[in-house]
């Protein structure tokens, strides 16, 4: 089995599940438990994990962390957007 087959499995099974924790984030409608710092952190680490693999030459963790900073984004404008509604 190629060396990124296993990359890109994992990438599919951590998107999917970064997914599935917004989206019941969302449904549950509580924004406390939500960290604004866990989103910045998560987002300024895909960056730098970005520009190191792209530097790296690793095609599927920029992909990876590319989908996971986009995770971090959607996740941060809906509880934005939750906490907007509720104040």
């Amino acid at each position: 089995m190629p060396a990124d087959l296993l990359g890109w499995a994992a990438t599919a099974v951590l998107i999917a599940t970064l997914s599935r924790q917004i989206y019941k984030q969302h449904q549950a409608g509580s924004v406390e438990a939500v960290s604004t710092w866990l989103f910045v952190g998560q987002m300024t680490a895909s960056v730098l994990f970005i520009a190191y693999s792209a530097l790296m030459g690793s095609t599927v963790f920029v992909v990876t962390n590319t989908l996971i900073l986009i995770t971090a984004v959607v996740g941060q404008i809906l509880a934005i957007r939750r906490r907007r509604r509720h104040s």
